[in-house]
């Protein structure tokens, strides 16, 4: 596409220039500020002295969080508790979008099914009774607690479904004149071409589990099998709780950290994972925002 320069363009994009930039700058000084209080002493932070560039230079915040405190043990529920959820969540949305997908002639009663799914989204079981079914299920205290409530996410079934409609029906006859039955279609010769959709559905998962704290809180009586979310919820409301968590001399310990620094350095450790992994799927973002827009 050729765009003809003209004052009114050039201001247009200048002013874009300006206002993105400022609002990338905005975006990234609060993570340097954080950085910078992490790896600054307590009496520094407690003085105000601190912006952008540490002051009184000491690790012993990080210290504390890889030894003293719970954070990997949290790390790794989360971790776990993402590999687990986006598996049952992607094995869920396809075997259910599949038939979905289908028109209604192929599928007895397709439109009630569709119709019992989206009432879902705008009606769901509601907290009380999800906790008391997670109750009864014995499933407290267990990382089944944070995959199981939310196995199905509603939203990108239909991502995957319109996917699925979007596909040659010829591809499936082929497939089915070979001799091929309903399951050998679905995943061997449908499911390699859903690579795009299973991206974009998986990321939206995976953010899901890696930001949710709340379930982590009310199904899990224990703090010991707190996701890092919840953890850091803990960090943030009681970080004196955190440290009682850590069985240790509270008076020794803030003699040398502050709370502040400690809060500081256990929040950038839980950015790390995402920051590494967000620039390699991104745009499966865009993706994702496509499919729905397009054909939702």
């Amino acid at each position: 596409m050729v765009y003809f320069r003209s004052p009114a363009r050039t201001a247009f994009v200048v002013f874009n220039t300006i206002f993105l930039s400022l609002t990338a700058i905005a975006c990234i000084i609060p993570f340097i500020h954080l950085l910078a209080i992490s790896f600054s002493g307590s009496s520094a932070v407690a003085a105000g002295r601190v912006v952008f560039w540490p002051v009184d230079f000491t690790i012993v915040s990080y210290e504390f969080a890889f030894r003293g405190g719970k954070f990997l043990p949290a790390l790794w529920v989360s971790i776990w508790r993402v590999l687990l959820g986006v598996i049952v969540n992607l094995v869920l949305i396809v075997i259910t979008a599949y038939p979905l997908s289908k028109n209604k002639d192929k599928v007895f009663g397709r439109n009630i099914y569709m119709m019992y799914f989206v009432v879902t989204i705008i009606i769901n079981g509601g907290l009380i009774p999800t906790y008391i079914v997670v109750t009864k299920l014995g499933l407290l205290n267990s990382i089944w607690a944070l995959v199981l409530p939310g196995a199905l996410p509603i939203f990108s079934m239909i991502i995957m479904m319109n996917f699925m409609r979007g596909l040659p029906e010829e591809i499936e006859q082929a497939a089915m004149i070979d001799g091929a039955g309903v399951f050998a279609t679905l995943f061997r010769v449908m499911l390699p071409l859903l690579t795009p959709a299973l991206a974009t559905v998986g990321l939206f998962s995976v953010v899901n589990h890696w930001n949710d704290w709340f379930s982590g809180l009310i199904y899990m009586q224990d703090s010991k099998n707190y996701p890092l979310q919840t953890y850091l919820h803990t960090l943030i409301i009681n970080f004196e709780e955190v440290i009682r968590m850590a069985q240790g001399d509270t008076a020794k310990i803030l003699a040398y950290m502050n709370v502040r620094t400690g809060r500081a350095a256990q929040l950038f450790l839980a950015t790390i994972p995402i920051l590494m992994v967000y620039p390699f799927i991104q745009k499966y973002f865009t993706t994702g925002l496509v499919l729905g827009s397009v054909k939702g």
